[in-house]
């Protein structure tokens, strides 16, 4: 997948949003290497099973077959532990919570542009504690993190819960997720975070000790001087970090690990976008222009939480330095009001050329002047998310102080807007069932359904194979009262969502 400008600024915005978030919580961002050797991804069983259809593989080398296989990364547990073992020996280097931006390749066999590829960007994170609780804890604020950005950022009403055993991350003891409903009614599996327990740590040996061990540290750093063999050195510090002597305790560190990828930006695009084009909450979208064959445009990308587009339009040769000087001020105004606007001051295309092209590009709001308008003092704005006249007012004044209070009130409006569409259209097709019947007719039909269960795997795998649907999650929200599993009619202590998805 060739991700082109526009798309990457929307990533961009993702990017901004989410560092600064990372960083709050106490995170660092760092970045380990591509190619991972087999034999990490071979240490923790359940990891390998889990991805072993997905794995690319490196054979081959400067010309020459290699010695062990590398795979090419589909996640970064298995080499961060390899890390880990290396840098923990003491619970005064706990907790280590670190980030990486990356791409990831997983071997897909049906793709879809930004939903499924074969390569992907994604910031993924991976934390080191020294309790269960610590872990869990972290696995919650990240997943919670995600969820106000969808919310607050996207527009986008995911249903944050904890997946099924079936559905949960190779390797993890728990997996967090936030489910989200696209236009096609289909659920996208929007942000993930894994309580991974002490599965590889176990697997890796990365244990802190409960008292400092001088003699191990001393061991480690004498073997370096003296031990060439990179392998073999390996194996002997981990051996150490394995040892504890009479005075000293040992266990084994609870970890998380946690994930958002470019899938977010298909999400953006298939929860709020309509026949016209995007349709973008003004704190995603980017604004920018194209640079075609016919040299329409080569605009600079402007990231931003706000964003308007201003189109002047003129007939006659003698309206052109008036209304450009007019759009040029309003452009100003809104700039030093702290909003990214873009002034289309091109003569190459047609005012209507241009009101679709901004449309198709998703651009919350767009002004329009001309000569009666430059006559007037005022302008004519248009909101993205109302299409046609309805979406259109004439008449609203260039002065500065009521032009900037009324298109940021504006921008207010479509970003609530856009949320409660995606929620009521949400709602709306969310069916709550009793029965495996019931449940059936609702997935038939294209909709979600909501139903107590406590059934087995092998019964959530047949309504997989039977409906096409799976647990999507059992939401942190749950209803209150008795409840009897819709399919064995014995007591369910939670209801989960079932759903057919990406």
């Amino acid at each position: 997948m060739v991700i082109r400008p526009y798309g990457y600024a929307m990533w961009e915005a993702i990017q901004d949003y989410l560092n600064v978030k990372f960083k709050e919580t106490g995170h660092s961002n760092m970045y380990f290497p591509q190619f991972i050797p087999y034999s990490f991804i071979e240490k923790e069983a359940s990891h390998v099973e889990g991805f072993s259809p997905e794995l690319a593989l490196v054979t081959i080398g400067g010309g020459k077959e290699l010695e062990e296989k590398l795979v090419v990364r589909p996640t970064s547990e298995t080499i961060v532990n390899h890390m880990f073992t290396q840098w923990i020996h003491s619970y005064r280097d706990l907790p280590l919570m670190i980030n990486q931006w990356a791409n990831v390749t997983r071997w897909e066999m049906r793709t879809k542009p930004f939903v499924r590829t074969l390569e992907f960007l994604w910031q993924e994170g991976h934390t080191a504690h020294a309790t269960l609780e610590e872990a869990e804890k972290e696995a919650l604020q990240m997943i919670d993190v995600y969820t106000k950005f969808a919310y607050e950022q996207a527009a986008i009403p995911v249903i944050a819960g904890r997946k099924s055993k079936v559905e949960t991350f190779a390797g993890a003891d728990k997996t967090y997720t936030i489910e989200a409903m696209m236009g096609d009614r289909k659920a996208l599996q929007a942000g993930t975070s894994h309580n991974l327990g002490q599965n590889f740590s176990r697997a890796f040996g990365t244990q802190q000790f409960q008292k400092a061990n001088p003699k191990a540290r001393q061991g480690i750093s004498l073997l370096n001087a003296k031990v060439n063999d990179r392998s073999l050195l390996l194996h002997i510090i981990l051996a150490i970090v394995l040892f504890t002597d009479e005075n000293g305790l040992r266990q084994h560190v609870w970890q998380t690990s946690w994930a958002i990828s470019t899938r977010f930006v298909g999400g953006i695009i298939m929860t709020h976008g309509d026949d016209a084009g995007l349709m973008l909450p003004p704190r995603i979208a980017p604004v920018q222009g194209i640079n075609e064959s016919d040299a329409y445009l080569d605009f600079l990308i402007l990231r931003a939480k706000m964003l308007v587009v201003i189109v002047p339009i003129w007939k006659k040769v003698d309206e052109k330095t008036g209304v450009l000087d007019a759009a040029s001020s309003v452009a100003e105004t809104l700039k030093n009001a702290g909003l990214k606007v873009k002034l289309d001051d091109t003569d190459q295309r047609t005012p209507g050329w241009k009101f679709n092209f901004w449309e198709m590009k998703g651009v919350p709001l767009r002004i329009e002047i001309g000569p009666r308008d430059v006559s007037s003092g005022s302008v004519v704005i248009s909101r993205r998310d109302i299409p046609g006249k309805q979406g259109k007012v004439f008449g609203i004044s260039m002065e500065p102080s009521i032009l900037e209070a009324y298109v940021k009130d504006r921008l207010d409006e479509i970003q609530s807007s856009l949320l409660q569409r995606a929620i009521s259209f949400r709602d709306s097709n969310i069916v709550d069932v009793s029965s495996y019947e019931e449940l059936k007719e609702a997935i038939s039909l294209g909709k979600w359904a909501r139903g107590p269960w406590s059934a087995s795997d092998a019964d959530e795998l047949r309504i997989k194979e039977e409906t096409g649907a799976t647990i999507r999650c059992f939401p942190f929200e749950q209803p209150q009262g008795t409840k009897t599993c819709l399919m064995t009619g014995k007591h369910a202590d939670e209801v989960a969502i079932f759903a057919k998805s990406y």
